[in-house]
């Protein structure tokens, strides 16, 4: 395969992953603060949606081993950009009903384009190492479109609330020229599509397999460990550095330091194999996690340092597990499957990680935009993380000869 034809096919997850950031790391305090919500009922909202976007995954694997995987992105990528225009718009009142029926349109079309286009790169990826690189090239494409949404509400708005709202009228456009490119340039290639078997028994499939399971589980630990951090980012940033205005380069710099590890962690596997460069990369991780917890007010090139390391640890997050689950996938001949537990996964540690951190920290007396509770904000953003980056570490060395395909 040109490399051509795999920049085509990751193109597209640059105006996916553009809107996940904003879904994920600024929806939460950009309610708070701009609709006034309060963290309990805001935790509660975020829960209750991503759950049932959650949900919704395994069956949306299921339907893309059964149709055409092109088409089912092309169809949900229209919900997807109208849901995410609302998201990032809300009226001056019913703020509550309008974020649960954003994000249940935007959910909707965001999970089935992303699972229907996992399975794509699956199809066409003939052997390990392709796939690896086609995975690279989607979350590579992915990353810039993060680093895109971080920097551009600063450039778009003096105020970071209204640089967010501009930010939701710039995807429409990124989308149709993306999917455009990717549609013209990558074939559909050929698909193993499963048998007419209902939803439970293709379930039972994939969760037989032993590698399978154990690759959930580390992903689990290793998932909550990124999503709680990406969660309480912008609150850190604001209230324990004490430098708001700093948040959007330093995501930025996470992302692209992300990015440009990207082809370093590709070349590793391929010489080391993807445990280990997984394995390394969780060390990194752990090293940034128990900087970032010494931190207090204006130690803001500190945490620079900390966003590059982390950043580059990101790289290996992306593309080494995914990787791993399409071979799995392919072996199995339901690659959709498996990718809708994936994605299952991965938006409920996300779930998770906001409806019970926010809550928590409501309980524990923190309140976004003054001091108090801040040692708990700390303690949720660092060392919690910490913990669960450790155990993913361990349970991937303990199951790594079974893991190395």
């Amino acid at each position: 395969m040109t490399t051509g034809r795999i920049l085509s096919y990751g193109l597209l997850g640059l105006p996916l992953a553009f809107a996940a950031l904003p879904i994920y790391v600024h929806v939460p305090r950009y309610y708070a603060e701009t609709a006034g919500m309060e963290l309990a009922l805001l935790g509660f909202i975020l829960l209750g949606a991503r759950l049932l976007d959650a949900g919704i995954d395994p069956w949306l694997g299921w339907l893309a081993d059964r149709v055409s995987r092109p088409r089912m992105v092309a169809l949900a990528l229209l919900p997807f950009a109208i849901g995410f225009v609302a998201l990032l718009n809300p009226p001056a009142e019913h703020a509550a009903l309008w974020l649960l029926g954003s994000l249940a349109l935007t959910y909707l079309g965001f999970s089935a384009a992303s699972v229907a286009y996992q399975a794509w790169g699956a199809d066409i990826g003939e052997e390990s190492v392709l796939r690896t690189r086609l995975t690279a090239a989607r979350e590579g494409f992915g990353l810039l479109g993060v680093v895109l949404a971080a920097a551009l509400p600063a450039v778009l708005a003096a105020s970071l609330s209204e640089g967010i709202a501009r930010l939701s009228w710039i995807l429409p456009p990124l989308l149709l020229i993306a999917a455009l490119t990717t549609f013209s340039r990558v074939g559909v290639g050929k698909p193993v599509l499963a048998a007419s078997q209902p939803l439970l028994p293709s379930l039972r499939r994939v969760f037989a397999d032993q590698a399978f399971r154990r690759l959930l589980i580390v992903f689990v630990a290793n998932g909550i460990a990124a999503a709680l951090p990406a969660t309480l980012f912008l609150f850190f940033v604001a209230d324990v550095l004490q430098a708001e205005s700093a948040s959007g380069p330093l995501l930025a710099l996470y992302f692209i330091a992300g990015a440009a590890s990207l082809p370093l962690w590709v070349m590793l596997s391929a010489r080391r194999g993807r445990v280990f460069a997984w394995l390394l990369a969780m060390g990194v991780s752990i090293a940034a996690f128990a900087g970032a917890s010494l931190l207090g007010a204006g130690d803001v090139w500190a945490f620079a340092i900390i966003c590059i390391a982390s950043g580059l640890a990101l790289g290996a997050d992306l593309a080494l597990p995914a990787a791993i689950a399409a071979d799995l996938g392919e072996r199995q001949g339901q690659a959709g499957a498996c990718f809708g537990v994936w994605n299952f996964v991965a938006k409920l540690n996300l779930a998770l990680a906001a409806g019970l951190s926010l809550p928590l920290l409501g309980a524990l007396g923190y309140v976004p935009g003054g001091s108090a509770g801040l040692p708990a904000l700390t303690f949720a953003y660092a060392l919690l993380p910490l913990a669960f980056k450790a155990l993913a570490g361990a349970l991937l060395w303990r199951w790594r000869h079974s893991l190395e395909i």
